[in-house]
């Protein structure tokens, strides 16, 4: 489970989960009316402490369909693969329940003669949360990272000047992939004696990063974190994710496809990493 992965849509899902949570406890009726005839009645019943606790029905339909649709549109983001409950997916489903909860939770608030703050609460609590579980992944003020990515460390693996081949900080001899900016050294392969390197195989980019004789240079593995997360989809092709690489960690790149990466988790799961844009090197 990553959290980094949670968005702000999923912030405002989890606040208004809370607050319907602690409505649940408020009393869903008003003071009533104990002026004149009505004060017998007052008198032979406490109005004071019916809350959602005490009503099965409203406390299902409304205050815990909704804790627990938020629960889901939660797990759903932090999961890295999607999963599936009678062919909908989590936050499908999660979504759903807040929709249902929002629905109850207003015409109880209509039928009831005397509304309480358990109920009002509720009420708005249970629309905020089906309007983040909806408006979360399609309103792009919602979409950015919940919890920034912690910048990563230079050379998290020791201090020395050789502190070990494909470390974080350590220097890369090969241009390797994802890196702008960085010095490119040309292999000699297949040159003669005297022969010089073109001016243009000097050059960063792709045109520095290919040999003068033509020939392509042996992959270096290197180190690098990507700055959101991302899925890691298998080397057979298969179109669901099997891990998602989270901000502030490394990963290692140990073989180059194309424009995507053969890509290590800490736990040795190897996968394809599709988008390698803005990845940063170590």
């Amino acid at each position: 489970m990553n959290i980094r992965s949670l968005t702000r849509g999923d912030g405002v899902v989890i606040g208004a989960a809370v607050l319907l949570f602690i409505a649940s406890f408020l009393s869903l009726t008003g003071a009533p009316d104990c002026s004149g005839p009505y004060a017998k009645y007052c008198e032979a019943q406490d109005y004071s402490g019916i809350n959602a606790w005490d009503a099965l029905s409203t406390l299902m339909s409304v205050y815990l369909a909704g804790v627990i649709g938020a629960a889901l549109v939660v797990l759903s983001r932090a999961l890295p693969q999607p999963r599936k409950v009678a062919g909908l997916d989590l936050g499908q489903l999660g979504a759903a329940l807040t929709v249902f909860a929002a629905w109850t939770a207003f015409w109880t608030l209509i039928d009831a003669n005397s509304a309480g703050a358990g109920l009002i609460i509720g009420l708005i609590a249970a629309l905020v949360l089906a309007g983040g579980a909806v408006a979360g992944p399609l309103v792009p003020a919602l979409k950015p990272a919940l919890i920034g990515a912690p910048k990563p460390q230079a050379a998290p693996y020791g201090a020395g000047p050789n502190p070990g081949y494909g470390y974080p900080g350590a220097q890369q001899q090969a241009g390797g992939y994802g890196y702008p900016g960085a010095q490119q050294q040309q292999p000699q392969a297949g040159q003669t004696h005297g022969q010089q390197v073109p001016a243009e195989a000097t050059a960063g980019g792709a045109a520095g990063a290919a040999p003068a004789a033509g020939t392509a240079p042996e992959f270096a593995p290197f180190w690098f974190a990507v700055p959101v997360a991302r899925p890691l989809y298998g080397e057979d092709g298969s179109p669901s994710p099997i891990a998602e690489l989270a901000p502030g960690t490394w990963y290692l790149a140990v073989e180059q496809r194309g424009q995507a990466l053969i890509a290590q988790t800490q736990d040795g799961r190897r996968g394809v990493l599709q988008d390698t844009t803005g990845i940063q090197r170590g």
